[in-house]
């Protein structure tokens, strides 16, 4: 499998990859966070990321999110910045350049006393 074609792949084959563990959300949410188990908790096996889903209600929902949030951090792994390539100075560069040396270097002999 290429570097970057997690994002290609469709659901059930991505999963098929994970680790699936559902799990009780801690944090607010009274009775109904405290006693079902909708959170869900996803590994991907070759590359080891772990992602949760916990934000909705629904075990189905969670999964989603944790499929979609899955697919952003193995893209964001992949991502290899492009090659960069040196760029040559333009000709008129070079003559600006060259310029201003050459009226640098005549104000520098002027102030020697012998640049005339």
């Amino acid at each position: 499998m290429e570097a970057g074609g997690w994002h290609l792949l469709p659901d059930d084959a991505l999963l098929a990859q994970c680790d699936v563990q559902a799990h009780r959300a801690s944090g607010p949410g009274g009775q109904h966070r405290n006693k079902t188990e909708t959170a869900i908790r996803l590994v991907h096996l070759p590359s080891g990321v772990r992602v949760e889903g916990k934000d909705e209600r629904s075990r189905t929902q969670n999964l989603r999110i944790a499929l979609a949030r899955l697919r952003e951090k193995l893209a964001r792994r992949a991502w290899r910045p492009p090659p960069r390539r040196p760029t040559k100075p333009s000709r008129a560069a070079k003559e600006r350049r060259l310029e201003k040396k050459k009226r640098e270097g005549r104000k520098k002999a002027l102030r020697r006393g012998y640049g005339e």
